[in-house]
């Protein structure tokens, strides 16, 4: 990764005198006592969470972006809110019926956590649909795209909407009746759906029905000229159809959201594969745990559904609607780059680029010359990590292939290759993990057709996912066999590296080449070697690693040598890790923090955390590389890797973090954590009450270095 174009005042890449410390500092009673006194030192994880959706729904809100784009964030918020109940609520329902409501380490009940959260959420949502309302909708009325509901519609364009629900929405359709010969129809989780109320108009009697909004059709109906009308006023409109000989009395819509947590208990299970698929068969029928309606619904039609879904007061949302906003991505996909983030195409990494002729990058040839530190999306994926997997497949020297998928693509060419190379008589091996959640089944797939082409697929260890981006190809070349590592941030996915900031590693490094083939032969065999070189690996020595090395910054700092502590990452929220932070701020350590999500540490807190800096900068790609940074008394030690500091994370996943070899890597990630943390780079700051607040620089972190690829793209 090159970052010359990037102001730099780091200044730590020269190296002060040699030095040992042996044993780094080691906190006594009273150290630890003086962070323990402190009973509110860590802000609540659900609570911190939701803070980061807000700062998503503000950057909806920011008048600055383009139009489209804040479109896309209203959806992405709406999608982040989804997840967020079918995983974090339905946990915390399940803690409390099951009887484990302990307090949280914030100190709150999950009882208290729940109340908090319905409230915030509340809030939110309503924020959220005034945004779309008061703001959205008006803003693009003024470029030419319309959102409108059904009364807004002249005439063809009715007749539009009408051909459109007789020949391909009213085939699919089913009315669910409800009364004593039929029961209250399941309802799936996320699906829209229509709540009707008919008449017999001969007996008088009134019916409740349920009609599925279909999702396999576009949310919003384009009718023309860039008007849109959302597809259940279409089917709302014309219902007489589905209910001939009755009368339509009212239509309401409502969405219900489920646990969709997977439990699979491993131990018990004779083949991971098969009891997944038997657990993704039962996910559909999660308890509900939120009802949205449209704030227009009748009281009668609402009782129903609380009284029939089972759920409380507190769990409905009346929002006036349309409900569902994830059909916004649609709208945002318009071909109306105007309204749009500037295109951004990656480029090929210079040193990967230095060996670009005619024929698709040589990998291998750059490998052998130097390491190469990628950064994406501002570098390619396609002509680097794809290239490295397509390149080594189809390489006769090549003997085998070693590679971790979590999550990939629909249409994955790593996938591809890894299939072509087993067929080729290349030993392949693929960690699978099968309970990358939400991505489940897709990874059931992957994993059966890897294993129909021969590879090896195994599904890591059993009680731990395996999180870890690695990629290892063994090649038989004249000086001997040569090890090819990758190592990452992100998973082996094309479509997201185009979306998600992340850190590669491409490295002929012996030393870490053979930690990665000990850590390949713990996931697919026997093998519990523990101890490695140049990496640190969940669940055995990442937290204890890191503590180790926060540690050491203390030592460094009372030997009277330089100290300090730079974090990027998506989350923190281990306890064990906040308090070590909590002892180098106590001690004096600077400590910088870049956390994209939650944050449970509290900084700026007098006596505990004054030393502590905490930011959080979101933008047109999400910010999803770990880095931890360690002055060491001049001699910088740089590590990246998979790992966030989350109980999941460093107690029930495989994860790891790789030492940065030389020293362009470790500069060029002191000059992108230098801008991250420059006072005039846009980034929301954590107070120590747990409020963000927005701090609007002049420098916009992700477009500067947008512009450094762009200088560097121009540069001969």
């Amino acid at each position: 990764m090159s970052l010359d174009s990037l102001p730099s005042s780091h200044g730590e890449g020269v190296p002060e005198e040699s030095f040992e410390v042996e044993p780094p500092y080691q906190p006594d009673h009273e150290a630890l006592a003086a962070v323990e006194k402190y009973d509110d030192r860590f802000l609540d994880r659900e609570l911190s969470w939701l803070h980061f959706n807000q700062r998503v729904l503000e950057l909806a809100e920011d008048p600055q972006l383009p139009l489209l784009e804040r479109t896309r964030f209203l959806a992405i918020f709406t999608s982040n809110l989804d997840e967020f109940f079918m995983v974090r609520v339905a946990g915390l329902k399940r803690r409390i019926a099951a009887g484990l409501a302990v307090p949280s380490a914030s100190g709150l009940m999950p009882t208290e956590v729940l109340e908090l959260i319905w409230s915030t959420t509340r809030d939110l949502a309503e924020r959220q649909a005034r945004l779309f309302r008061d703001e959205i909708v008006p803003a693009l009325s003024d470029v030419g795209i319309e959102l409108v509901r059904w009364d807004d519609l002249n005439r063809e364009e009715q007749k539009i909407c009408k051909r459109l629900f007789r020949d391909r929405v009213f085939p699919v359709l089913t009315p669910l009746a409800v009364d004593p010969a039929h029961p209250f129809p399941y309802i799936s989780g996320l699906s829209l759906n229509l709540a009707v109320l008919i008449r017999n108009p001969k007996t008088g009697k009134e019916h409740f029905a349920r009609v599925k909004v279909p999702p396999i059709f576009a949310r919003f109906v384009p009718v023309g000229n860039q008007r849109f009308v959302p597809l259940e006023d279409v089917i709302g409109e014309h219902l007489k159809r589905l209910f001939p000989g009755m009368d339509v009395l009212e239509v309401h819509t409502f969405r219900v959201t489920r646990n969709e947590d997977l439990e699979v208990e491993e131990d018990d299970a004779e083949n991971l594969l098969a009891a997944l698929e038997k657990e993704l068969l039962r996910r559909r029928f999660g308890p509900p745990v939120r009802l949205e309606v449209e704030e227009s619904i009748a009281p009668q039609v609402l009782e129903l559904l609380v009284s029939e879904l089972g759920v409380s007061d507190a769990e409905v949302f009346k929002l006036r609607g349309p409900l569902d906003l994830r059909g916004l991505h649609d709208i945002a996909d318009l071909p109306r780059q105007e309204l749009k983030y500037p295109a951004f195409v990656p480029t090929t990494h210079h040193r990967l680029a230095e060996v670009e002729s005619a024929s698709p990058v040589d990998v291998f040839k750059a490998a052998r010359r130097n390491d190469v530190l990628l950064h994406h999306p501002y570098d390619s994926f396609a002509t680097s990590v794809q290239r490295f997997i397509e390149q080594a497949a189809a390489d006769p020297h090549v003997l085998a292939i070693k590679q971790t998928l979590y999550r990939t693509s629909g249409d994955s060419p790593i996938i591809d290759a890894l299939v072509d190379a087993a067929e080729a008589g290349k030993q392949v091996l693929v960690i699978v993990e099968l309970k990358a959640r939400f991505d489940e089944e897709a990874n059931i797939r992957w994993a059966r057709k890897l294993e129909q082409a021969g590879c090896h697929v195994v599904y890591g260890l059993v009680g731990l996912k395996t999180h870890c981006k690695l990629s290892m190809v063994v090649r038989d070349e004249p000086d001997g066999i040569r090890r090819y590592t990758h190592i990452g941030t992100g998973n082996y996915n094309g479509k997201t590296a185009r979306m998600y900031e992340d850190l590669g590693l491409i490295t002929t490094d012996e030393i870490i080449g053979e930690d990665v083939a000990h850590l390949f032969n713990n996931l697919s065999g026997y093998s519990r070697n523990a101890q490695y070189n140049e990496l640190l690996v969940a669940p055995d020595s990442v937290r204890t690693g890191l503590v180790e090395q926060i540690h050491r910054e203390i030592a460094h700092l009372r030997e009277g040598r330089s100290a300090r502590i730079r974090i990027k990452a998506n989350s923190v929220v281990d306890e064990g890790v906040i308090d070590a932070l909590y002892l180098a701020s106590q001690a004096g350590v600077p400590i910088q923090m870049l956390v994209r999500g939650i944050c449970s540490l509290r900084p700026g807190v007098p006596g505990l955390s004054e030393t502590i800096e905490v930011r959080s900068i979101l933008g047109r790609f999400l910010e999803h590389s770990r880095v931890f940074w360690f002055q060491n008394g001049g001699e910088p030690d740089v590590w990246i890797g998979s790992a966030d500091m989350m109980h999941r994370n460093l107690d029930r996943r495989v994860e790891v973090l790789v030492r940065l070899p030389g020293q362009e890597n470790v500069e060029a990630i002191a000059q992108l954590l230098d801008l991250a943390f420059d006072p005039d780079t846009s980034a929301w700051v954590l107070g120590s009450d747990g409020d963000w607040t927005r701090n609007e620089g002049s420098t916009h972190l992700q477009e500067a270095l947008i512009e450094g690829q762009r200088r560097r793209r121009n540069t001969p």
